[in-house]
C-alpha cells in the first residue's frame, strides 16, 4: 500500500514552489506584441541580438523589420542626410521610423524602398556595418595559370565577372555557388586591349559586353546566363588610329579612345525585324583628337531624362604641381544631337590646394608635387587618382548646363605602400589597393573634403578603413595567408566592387592569376 504523504509535507512543497515561481516571474510574457515592440525600440543593436537568443517570441519580435529600419536610418542615413544641404529639413522627427523615398533617392538608396519588394533591414544593417569596419570573408578563384599578353581584362556586373584574354577568349564567372565558370567562347579577333559592360540594359539573365582590340576593332557580345553562352552581336572594322586603350558602353552609345589619342562616340541601332535582336552598324557622332591627354585615362557615359554626357578623364603634366587631371565632355540631346563640347582641368584651382609639405619633401612653394597617377576612376561627381607615393587625390567635378569645372585636389593618406588602383562606386564610396595586394582600403568620399577637420583627417590617414578578413583563422592559416600575400602583386591595379563584394585581380610570382573576392555580407 502506498503511503499517503502528510499534509504538512504538502504545505511545505507547495510553499517552496510558490516562492520559486514568484522569484522568477516572467513579466514580459504578459505584455502584448505591440508593447514589447515599443520596449525593444529603445534597445541598442547588441541588446536586440541578445534578446533574439532568449525565446522564440523574442527572436521574432527583436528581428522585426521596423526596428532594424530605424537603426539603419539613424546610423547610416541620417548622418549622410545631415551633410547634404536641403535634406536635413525634410525629416523633423529624430525618432521617426519613416524612410523617405525622396531622401533615399537623393542618397542613392532608392533600391531599398522599391514598391512590392520587402527589404531585409537587419541584413542591410549588417552589410553596412561590415563595410564600416572593413570586415569581410575572403575567397579566391584561379582564372589563369600564367600571365597573358596582352594582360587579362576583367569587369564586374552584379554577381558576374567577365574576363577576356588572347589565350582563353571571353569567359564569365559567377561569384555565387560552387560552379564558378558560367560560359566561355573564343574571340572573333586577337589582341584584346579594353573591356566594358553595359550596366544600363544588362539584367540578371543578360549582360552586354564590349571589347576593344589592338587593331582598332571593337565587338559587342551578350552573355545569356540561363543558356550559359555568349552571343556575338556586332564587330566593327579595323582602324588606322591604333589600339583601343579604353572603352565605355551605355546602350545605345559606345565611347572609345585610341593611342593617338582619338576619342570617338558611336550610337547604335537595333534591327527590329531580326529575331535575335541584331545590332546594326553604328553612326559616328563625334571624333575628337587631343594633344594634352596622357594615360591613365578613364571613360564614362551617363544619361539623364534630358541629355547624355560622354566624358574622358585623363592625366596632365604640370610644372607647378607635378601631375594634374583634365576632363572633356560631349553633351548630347536625348536623340543623339551634339549640344556642346567643353574641357576643364584642375590646374585652374592650384592656388587653393592644401599645403601638406610635411608629407612630401619634393614641393614647390609649399605645395607638394603630385606623382603621375597609376590609375584614374571617375563616377560623377568624384574623380579619384591613385599614386605611387602611397596617396590618392580626390577631385570634385561640377558639371551642369552652365559650367564644367574641377576642384583643387585633396590628398588622401592611409596606404603604407604604392597604390596600384582605385575605384569609385555609388554613394561616394571608393576602394583602393596597394601594389602588393595586401592592403585594401575603403573610403567615404561623399561631399568631398570641404572642411578643415575633414582635410586634417585625410592628412592623418583617418578617412579610410582597412579591409581585413572577418573569419577567425588558426595561426597556421594566418601564416599561410600572409605568405601568399607577400608572394603576390596586383595586375594593372584592377579593382571593382558592388553593394556586397570587392573583387581584386591578383597575380602571383609564379604567374598564376586569381580573382580575390572580399564578401561583406
Amino acid at each position: 500500500m502506498i503511503k499517503r504523504p502528510r499534509e504538512d509535507d504538502l504545505d511545505v512543497s507547495h510553499s517552496a514552489k510558490r516562492l520559486r515561481t514568484s522569484k522568477y516571474l516572467d513579466r514580459l510574457s504578459v505584455l502584448s506584441d505591440e508593447l514589447l515592440l515599443r520596449t525593444l525600440s529603445f534597445l541598442s543593436v547588441s541588446e536586440l541580438i541578445t534578446c533574439q537568443r532568449l525565446s522564440r517570441r523574442l527572436k521574432a519580435l527583436a528581428g522585426d523589420p521596423q526596428l532594424w529600419k530605424a537603426l539603419f536610418y539613424d546610423r547610416f542615413v541620417r548622418p549622410r542626410a545631415s551633410r547634404i544641404p536641403g535634406v536635413r529639413d525634410l525629416e523633423t522627427s529624430a525618432q521617426s521610423l519613416y524612410y523617405s523615398s525622396r531622401i533615399s533617392k537623393w542618397l542613392d538608396d532608392d533600391h531599398l524602398v522599391k514598391r512590392g519588394k520587402a527589404t531585409n533591414w537587419k541584413r542591410q544593417y549588417k552589410l553596412r556595418h561590415n563595410w564600416s569596419r572593413g570586415s569581410a570573408n575572403v575567397s579566391e578563384t584561379q582564372v589563369a595559370e600564367q600571365p597573358s599578353i596582352p594582360p587579362l581584362l576583367v569587369r564586374l556586373h552584379e554577381d558576374t565577372v567577365v574576363t577576356v584574354d588572347g589565350a582563353t577568349g571571353i569567359r564569365a564567372w559567377s561569384l555565387k555557388g560552387d560552379d564558378r565558370l558560367i560560359a566561355s567562347a573564343p574571340l572573333c579577333h586577337t589582341g584584346p586591349t579594353s573591356l566594358a559592360t553595359n550596366d544600363t540594359e544588362s539584367s540578371e539573365h543578360r549582360v552586354g559586353i564590349s571589347i576593344g582590340f589592338e587593331d582598332g576593332r571593337f565587338a559587342i557580345y551578350t552573355l545569356l546566363r540561363q543558356k550559359r553562352a555568349f552571343v556575338q552581336q556586332y564587330t566593327h572594322a579595323a582602324s588606322t588610329n591604333g589600339a583601343i586603350h579604353a572603352i565605355a558602353y551605355t546602350s545605345p552609345y559606345l565611347l572609345t579612345m585610341t593611342g593617338a589619342p582619338l576619342l570617338s562616340l558611336y550610337r547604335f541601332r537595333h534591327d527590329l525585324d531580326a529575331a535575335d535582336d541584331t545590332i546594326l552598324a553604328p553612326t559616328l557622332i563625334s571624333s575628337l583628337r587631343s594633344h594634352t591627354a596622357y594615360p591613365p585615362a578613364t571613360l564614362a557615359i551617363r544619361a539623364s531624362s534630358t541629355s547624355v554626357v560622354a566624358s574622358i578623364a585623363y592625366a596632365m603634366p604640370s610644372w607647378t604641381v607635378g601631375w594634374s587631371v583634365g576632363l572633356q565632355e560631349l553633351r548630347l540631346t536625348g536623340d543623339g544631337m551634339i549640344m556642346d563640347s567643353r574641357m576643364a582641368s584642375a590646374l585652374n584651382t592650384i592656388s587653393r590646394m592644401p599645403r601638406l609639405s610635411a608629407h612630401s619633401p619634393h614641393n614647390v612653394g609649399g605645395i607638394p608635387l603630385i606623382k603621375k597617377p597609376t590609375s584614374l576612376s571617375y563616377n560623377h561627381p568624384y574623380l579619384l587618382s591613385a599614386h605611387s607615393d602611397n596617396t590618392l587625390t580626390l577631385y570634385m567635378v561640377t558639371s551642369n548646363a552652365e559650367q564644367l569645372s574641377i576642384s583643387a585636389g585633396n590628398r588622401l593618406w592611409g596606404h603604407t605602400s604604392s597604390v596600384s588602383g582605385a575605384y569609385v562606386g555609388e554613394r561616394g564610396k571608393a576602394v583602393s589597393a596597394s601594389t602588393l595586394g595586401n592592403e585594401l582600403r575603403v573610403w567615404e568620399l561623399e561631399g568631398g573634403i570641404p572642411s578643415s577637420a575633414s582635410r586634417r583627417r585625410a592628412a592623418a590617414g583617418e578617412a579610410s578603413v582597412q579591409v581585413h578578413p572577418g573569419r577567425r583563422r588558426s595561426f597556421i592559416e594566418e601564416a599561410r595567408l600572409d605568405r601568399e600575400l607577400e608572394e603576390s602583386n596586383v595586375t594593372k591595379g584592377w579593382i571593382a566592387f558592388d553593394e556586397e563584394k570587392v573583387v581584386l585581380l591578383r597575380e602571383k610570382m609564379q604567374g598564376t592569376q586569381a580573382l580575390v573576392v572580399y564578401d561583406f555580407s
